[in-house]
C-alpha cells in the first residue's frame, strides 16, 4: 500500500513533530507499507527529492517573498501543497493521502484528495491555536484564536479519518462534533533499540561536578507551560540534589536569570542546546527526569514524547498530574512514574525526597518505568495505522 504523508517540516530539522514523523514512515516501511513525505515549504526549504535513513522526502517550494507576509503565506503554502500533491499522486498513486497537522497540510491534502478521490486521514498532534496562546500571539476566544479553532474543526470533518495521539485530543474533537467512528488514537511511542539504559558518562559527570549527588534532569524546550521555574525551587530545597536542564527555548534567558539571582549557579546547571548526538550522554548522567508541566489547555489535551523517552532510557520520572502528563506516565499499577499537584512546588519537593536517600525504591521506580516503555515500542503501535487505513 503507497502512502503519501502531508508534513510540516522533517528532519534533518530537529523537533518532536520531525522525529514522530521520520519514525512512522520508517517503520511503515520495515511492516510492508510503501511510505513517503511531502514537506510544506514553511521550515525544509530547497526543492525536490532527499532521502535520509533510507526515508525519501520531497521538498516543496514557496517564493522568500511570500513567507515574510502573514495570511499571504498561509495561502501560498496552501496551494504549493495541494498542486504538488496533485502531482505527485498523479504520478505514484497513492492508496491514502495522510496529512499531519497543522491545518494548512491538512486542508490542502483534504482539497487535493477530492479532486483526486483518494481517501485522506488527517493526524492532529496538538492544536497550534492553543500553542499560539501560550506564546503569546493572541488569547483564548480571540477572533484569530477562533478562526483557527473553525479551520481546524472544517479540516478534521472532511478527512475520511483522523488520527490523534491521546485521549485528550480526541476527547475535545467529539466536543466539536466530529464522529467518535472516525477517530483513531496511535500514540506516541519510542523505539526501544534506540533508547534504552545507558552506562553512566563518568567524564562527563566529573566535568560537570555532579558526582556524589541526585541528578535531577530535563532536555527539551524551555516553554513557559513546562514550568521549569517550579523544578528550580524545589531542588533548590534538597540537599545532596542537583538540576541538569538541557535545552534552549522563549525561557531560557529568563531561567537564566533566576537561577543567578537565586545564588543557585552552582546547583542547577544549564548548558543551553546540546548537538543531537550528544544528548544520550547528557541522558546518561541523569537519575531522575522531571515534567512539571503548568495546568493549562495545551497540557491537559496534549501528551509529551520526552517522558517515554526517558523511561525507555530506565530513568526515574516524576510529571504533574495535568492530564497530558497523566495519560503519558499513566497511573496505578501500570504506571511508570510518579504524579504531583500541578503547580505546586512542594508536593514536587516531596515526591524528590521520598526517592533520594531509597535505593530499592529508586529501582522500583525504574523498572516501572521501563515496563510502560515497552507497550509503546513503535514496532507495537505502527501496527495501529494499518488498522486505520483499512477502514477507509
Amino acid at each position: 500500500m503507497k502512502i503519501l504523508h502531508v508534513l510540516d517540516h522533517s528532519r534533518p530539522l530537529t523537533s518532536g513533530y520531525a522525529f514522530r514523523s521520520h519514525y512512522i514512515l520508517s517503520w511503515q516501511k520495515k511492516i510492508g507499507l510503501d511510505p513517503w513525505g511531502l514537506t510544506s515549504p514553511l521550515y525544509n526549504q530547497g526543492a525536490g527529492w532527499e532521502e535520509i535513513d533510507g526515508v525519501s522526502y520531497f521538498r516543496t517550494r514557496l517564493p522568500k517573498f511570500f513567507l515574510r507576509f502573514p495570511l499571504i503565506r498561509e495561502l501560498g503554502t496552501i496551494f504549493v501543497l495541494k498542486r504538488a500533491i496533485v502531482r505527485a499522486a498523479q504520478e505514484s498513486g497513492p492508496e491514502v493521502i495522510h496529512a499531519h497537522s497543522p491545518s494548512l497540510c491538512g486542508y490542502a491534502a483534504v482539497a487535493a484528495g477530492r479532486r483526486l478521490n483518494i481517501p485522506v486521514v488527517y493526524e492532529i498532534r496538538a492544536f497550534w491555536e492553543d500553542a499560539a496562546v501560550d506564546q503569546g500571539k493572541f488569547s483564548y476566544n480571540s477572533l484569530p484564536y477562533r478562526l483557527y479553532r473553525a479551520f481546524e474543526t472544517q479540516v478534521a470533518k472532511r478527512a475520511q479519518a483522523v488520527v490523534t495521539i491521546c485521549q485528550g485530543l480526541k476527547k475535545d474533537l467529539l466536543g466539536r462534533g466530529i464522529p467518535e467512528k472516525k477517530i483513531f488514537v496511535v500514540p506516541n511511542a519510542v523505539d526501544l533499540k534506540r533508547f534504552k539504559p545507558l552506562a553512566p558518562d563518568e567524564k562527563l559527570k566529573k566535568k560537570l561536578g555532579l558526582e556524589g549527588v541526585l541528578v535531577v534532569g530535563f532536555i527539551g524546550s524551555f516553554y513557559r507551560f513546562e514550568g521549569l521555574d517550579l523544578l528550580i525551587r524545589a531542588v533548590s530545597r534538597l540537599d545532596k540534589v542537583k538540576a541538569l536542564l538541557v535545552g534552549s527555548g522563549e525561557k531560557y534567558e529568563e531561567l537564566k536569570k533566576m537561577v543567578k539571582d537565586l545564588g543557585l549557579e552552582s546547583k542547577i546547571l544549564m548548558p543551553g542546546r546540546v548537538p543531537h548526538h550528544e544528548v544520550s550522554r547528557y541522558y546518561s548522567i541523569m537519575d531522575v527526569m522531571v515534567y512539571p508541566r503548568r495546568r493549562e489547555r495545551i497540557t491537559e489535551l496534549v501528551t509529551p514524547l520526552k517522558p517515554l523517552e526517558a523511561m525507555a532510557h530506565g530513568k526515574i520520572v516524576i510529571g504533574s498530574d495535568v492530564g497530558g502528563i497523566k495519560e503519558i506516565i499513566g497511573e496505578g499499577e501500570e504506571a511508570g512514574g510518579l504524579l504531583f499537584k500541578a503547580e505546586e512546588v512542594e508536593d514536587l519537593t516531596v515526591k524528590l525526597a521520598q526517592i533520594l536517600h531509597n535505593p530499592s525504591y529508586q529501582n522500583e521506580l525504574r523498572n516501572k518505568a521501563m515496563n510502560r516503555a515497552r507497550k509503546r515500542d513503535w514496532s507495537i503501535v505502527i501496527k495501529r495505522y494499518v488498522e486505520v487505513y483499512g477502514l477507509i
